[in-house]
């Protein structure tokens, strides 16, 4: 299965079909509101596994049942396909968004996990129509197949999320300090513009607006963009410059995604001139 992957990770005829689907994607969700609901940025971390989970279930318990009680658990294992079909449009709309936001490698295997769960989409609408018909026996082979590609889309998943490290905070293993650490002279730093500073090994980036001194990890928690680089908006907030993920300055919450989780913050002091930060909470 490994050397299966790595040759969809090679595949580049595929970059093409990614770049168009990528970028109407993009155009749908472009609207904040939108990008923050299938992000799970109101949720505190991705969306789309989660809701992963319910057609996945759903479709398992319904081929269970189709092996185990025939034509007694017929009605049932309908509902339950039924069920993995409702929530299957969320789940790929989710997933869809988070896809968007990748590139080369990632993007192409992304791309597979996706048309894998669509055709198994397409197999278990087409085995709930037969199942509604009384063709149980049909039904339960059409929906043997779906589960049979939705498996093989979850592997794909798993790779993406533990493999490629899509979904996965990045600032996750910063050792934070509590310690006052010296990162700057307050001269350096220019009204409106982002610095980059180092406080014990972490990149830290230092932003005084309105007068008033922020300074937040460096490393976007969404896929790593360098927050140095991006733009600072006018209502006070950094923008990453890969994807678009909005932090506010003052607590680092997200206002816009595709990043869910919040950057970690810093307390900022000067002192003769020196400007020395530590983090905000210490665990």
């Amino acid at each position: 299965m490994a050397r299966l992957v790595q040759a969809v990770e090679d595949f580049t005829a595929l970059d093409a079909a990614c770049r168009r689907a990528a970028g109407l994607v993009a155009r749908v969700t472009r609207r904040r509101e939108v990008k923050n609901a299938l992000s799970g940025t109101w949720l505190g971390h991705p969306l789309h596994p989660v809701l992963s989970d319910i057609p996945i279930g759903a479709w398992v318990m319904a081929s269970l049942l189709d092996a185990t009680t025939g034509a007694q658990g017929a009605r049932a294992a309908r509902l339950l396909v039924g069920a993995g079909l409702a929530a299957a449009v969320p789940t790929a709309a989710a997933g869809a968004s988070d896809w968007s936001d990748t590139y080369g490698a990632t993007q192409r295997v992304g791309l597979v996990h996706g048309v894998c769960n669509g055709t198994a989409t397409a197999l278990q609408a087409v085995s709930w129509v037969a199942r509604r018909r009384g063709h149980h026996a049909k039904g339960a082979v059409l929906s043997g197949a779906g589960l049979g590609l939705t498996l093989s889309a979850a592997y794909l998943g798993g790779h993406l999320s533990f493999v490629r490290g899509v979904g996965v905070n990045h600032a996750a293993f910063q050792e934070e300090t509590g310690t006052w650490t010296d990162v700057a002279a307050e001269s350096d730093l220019v009204d409106e513009q982002p610095l980059r500073a180092v406080a014990s090994g972490i990149p830290v980036v230092l932003v005084r607006h309105d007068g008033q001194v922020s300074v937040l990890s460096a490393t976007c928690t969404h896929a790593g963009g360098p927050l140095d680089e991006g733009h600072l908006e006018a209502d006070g907030c950094l923008r990453c410059p890969w994807h678009g993920s909005t932090f506010r300055l003052s607590d680092g919450k997200v206002l816009r995604g595709p990043a869910s989780v919040a950057q970690p913050c810093w307390e900022v002091k000067v002192e003769a001139g020196r400007l020395r930060v530590r983090a905000r909470t210490v665990a």
